[in-house]
């Protein structure tokens, strides 16, 4: 049964990705069954020459060659620091006191990491497993007095050992890695067609929105009872109330996110040329984003290699805040319920966005929203970052936060990034809390006047 279930899923996938389902058969024989199976096998060379080319074996021009793609600031090679700020780092462990890894996995230390490449001991470097233990959800970085943007320093030797065929422990069996490179093909996938039944949507307009891999997403983690696309249902219906219809694309690609945080610096780029790309032919001149991954990639990591966007980015709460009093829509009362809110990294310490949200929450009547302890840019992230070394630190991390949201009294969290909720379900689906986890944009579509 359980074979069947990962046979039908991929099924799925490969239906989103715009590849025909065929390429893909299954049939139990027996070893006995000779003449069966040369006769399966038969049938199946003969489906696959009748479908042609694998789709996937089509490469684009910047596929062949990425190395035109480096702009000033590209992150190939060891991320180099002043001499001050070596100076300051060598005397100052603030980074390893503030790290979350650091509280559960005492052995690691960004400053040890730095030291590492200031002694040159490069190999020892690349070959560590705790090159990828870091979550790049920036807690050191904005306490660092020497500005050091730990991170992003981590991520250049990630990249560095990619290219030697170093590589993380990947989640969920590399699906996900594996769909983004696919994506970098030029395959024609299916990914509006959630969108057909929930809202009014164009090939072409004003403002694009940015879906990204929720499609995906609500196949993978279907086994958690949660379906992510809802966010993107959500997101539809609520530009369609403030009278925005928004570009949804078939064409749209993964941002890369994942890809360059892991070190697939290649994948990264082609992605980032494709959503361009794809973006550009759209006639768009404002890219909205849910997903606070995608908005900072597009914001702080696509104009180093392609220049200067020629669209502007905005995430949706910062869209909201301003629309929804234009649009004299109001939100219905409720019983009294106690809300907290869990900062994303991505939206918090790297973007500084966190008033929107909050603002929106405290909108709805009825709703008392209370902050945890860490909030802000103190916020404790969501344990596991690009899908790749979930392990017992993640967990601890995970659990931890849960404990720190129930202890507030909230009986419902309201996060604004898919990856959060699914982190925090899955903590959930191993420990007895009670607290429900919900993404902001259907939790503002719930309480909406109709």
């Amino acid at each position: 049964m359980k074979c069947k279930k990962v046979v039908e899923e991929t099924r799925e996938f490969l239906k989103i990705l715009g590849l025909d389902e065929r390429r893909l058969n299954l049939k139990w024989i027996s070893a006995s069954e000779a003449a069966m199976f040369a006769d399966e096998i038969t049938a199946f060379v003969d489906t696959l020459e009748e479908l042609g080319n694998n789709p996937l074996h089509v490469r684009r021009q910047w596929d062949q060659d990425t190395s035109d793609l480096s702009g000033p600031d590209n992150d190939t090679g060891p991320f180099l620091l002043t001499k001050n700020q070596l100076e300051y780092c060598i005397e100052c462990s603030i980074c390893t006191g503030t790290c979350p890894v650091s509280r559960q996995h005492p052995t690691f230390s960004p400053k040890q990491i730095i030291k590492q490449a200031t002694m040159h001991l490069d190999e020892e470097l690349l070959q560590s497993r705790e090159l990828w233990s870091c979550l790049g959800c920036g807690h050191c970085s904005i306490r660092c007095p020497a500005m050091i943007d730990f991170p992003v320093f981590n991520r250049s030797y990630r990249i560095r050992a990619r290219k030697k065929g170093l590589a993380p422990l990947e989640s969920h069996h590399g699906i996900q890695q594996a769909i983004a490179q696919m994506q970098t093909r030029s395959i024609r996938q299916r990914r509006p067609d959630w969108a057909t039944t929930v809202g009014r949507f164009h090939a072409r307009g004003e403002f694009f929105y940015f879906v990204g891999c929720l499609p995906y997403y609500d196949i993978t983690f279907r086994y958690l009872n949660l379906s992510p696309l809802k966010t993107a249902k959500s997101v539809l219906s609520l530009l369609n109330r403030v009278g925005i219809e928004p570009v949804i694309s078939q064409e749209e690609r993964c941002c890369g996110h994942d890809a360059l945080w892991s070190g697939d610096e290649d994948t990264f780029k082609s992605l980032a040329q494709w959503n361009m790309e794809t973006i550009l032919a759209s006639g768009a001149k404002t890219v909205l984003f849910a997903c606070p991954e995608g908005y900072a990639t597009f914001k702080y990591e696509y104009p180093k290699i392609v220049g200067e966007l020629p669209f502007e980015v905005v995430y949706l709460t910062e869209l909201l805040i301003s629309q929804l009093p234009e649009a004299k829509i109001s939100f219905k009362s409720a019983p009294d319920e106690v809300i907290t809110y869990q900062d994303p990294c991505r939206l918090g310490r790297r973007s500084g966005i966190y008033d929107s949200p909050r603002r929106l929450l405290n909108a709805l009547p009825n709703a008392r929203v209370v902050e945890m302890e860490r909030n802000r840019e103190n916020a404790l992230c969501c344990g596991t970052s690009a899908w790749m070394e979930c392990n017992s630190c993640s967990k601890a991390i995970q659990d931890e936060r849960l404990m720190e949201a129930e202890e507030t009294g909230a009986t419902r969290l309201i996060t604004a990034c898919s990856k959060c909720q699914i982190h925090f379900t899955c903590a959930q689906s191993r420990e007895d809390s009670k607290i429900k986890v919900t993404d902001i944009y259907t939790y503002l579509l719930e309480r909406l006047k109709p």
